[in-house]
């Protein structure tokens, strides 16, 4: 049942995400969420309400993964709009980023960064 329910994610989830120039194919890997390239997805802690907190110089590190105006949220993933008025992916209502100090498919160097990053598990 739970092998079902994460190959049902990861559809939905490539399906919404690989519409539009800014929007990312999702898959699970390992147990966790990662983009088309298998970069890891992370959420905030700080992020409430379905609303991002990290903005300015922390988006710099933490890259939003942002949805094209025309993508359908469906099942877990939502959009929310950031304070800029751009459109976000979120997860369970947790805006998801990328790390840029992440390079290369696999690595997980933001997970549990500062005890408030986290990588996503579905």
């Amino acid at each position: 049942m739970r092998t079902q329910l994460a190959a049902t994610l990861a559809l939905s989830c490539a399906a919404l995400f690989s519409a539009g120039a800014h929007a990312q194919a999702v898959k699970t890997q390992d147990g966790i969420l990662v983009n088309s390239a298998g970069m890891t997805l992370y959420t905030f802690d700080k992020d409430a309400g379905g609303k991002s907190a990290c903005n300015d110089q922390c988006a710099k590190i933490w890259p939003p993964v942002t949805a094209a105006a025309d993508a359908k949220a469906s099942g877990d993933l939502s959009i929310i709009t950031r304070d800029d008025g751009s459109k976000q992916w979120a997860y369970k209502g947790k805006p998801v980023y990328l790390y840029a100090k992440d390079t290369k498919p696999g690595d997980k160097t933001g997970d549990n960064f500062k005890d408030v990053w986290h990588v996503i598990k579905p």
